[in-house]
């Protein structure tokens, strides 16, 4: 089954809301506010997290704009992949990708690490990809599209 039907079919998935400038403008003040725990914390398990949140937040605050609603993370990361690729590089996605692994890694299990290579990856692709985020335009046009293209879904 297509991943973005699975994700319109699960409870806290993918679904339609009204777009919002003012949830948009919050959920950047989340991402800025996971950036800056990330800069000021000392641990790694802890700035791996705020790493990943600053980038989710980022783009929450796009799907807000759009009026997507989404609880689920990998459903979150699909719809970006799949409706949003025209504002981001393949470099964003694998950002994207290893961030939430490494999440994952961090936040669930003890005894692994997430290597020093993607780590340092992480910490230095984050600010940049909320700075994206923050100055990504979408036209009503393609708002209007990406909204209707879900809807053909359910």
């Amino acid at each position: 089954m297509d991943k973005i039907m699975w994700c319109i079919q699960q409870k806290n998935g993918i679904e339609l809301i009204d777009p919002s400038e003012n949830l948009r403008e919050a959920y950047l003040i989340k991402a800025e506010e996971s950036l800056e725990t990330l800069r000021t914390s000392k641990s790694r398990d802890w700035q791996i997290t705020t790493a990943y949140y600053t980038i989710y937040h980022g783009i929450y605050s796009l799907f807000m704009k759009i009026g997507i609603k989404c609880e689920i993370h990998s459903c979150t990361i699909e719809f970006t992949k799949r409706f949003l690729k025209d504002h981001f590089s393949t470099d964003n996605f694998e950002l994207i990708d290893k961030a939430f692994s490494a999440r994952i890694d961090s936040q669930y299990y003890v005894n692994k690490k997430v290597p020093d290579q993607n780590y340092d990856y992480i910490m230095k692709k984050t600010p940049a990809f909320l700075i994206k985020c923050k100055n990504t335009i979408f036209e009503q046009k393609e708002i209007d599209l990406i909204r209707r293209d879900i809807s053909k879904v359910k």
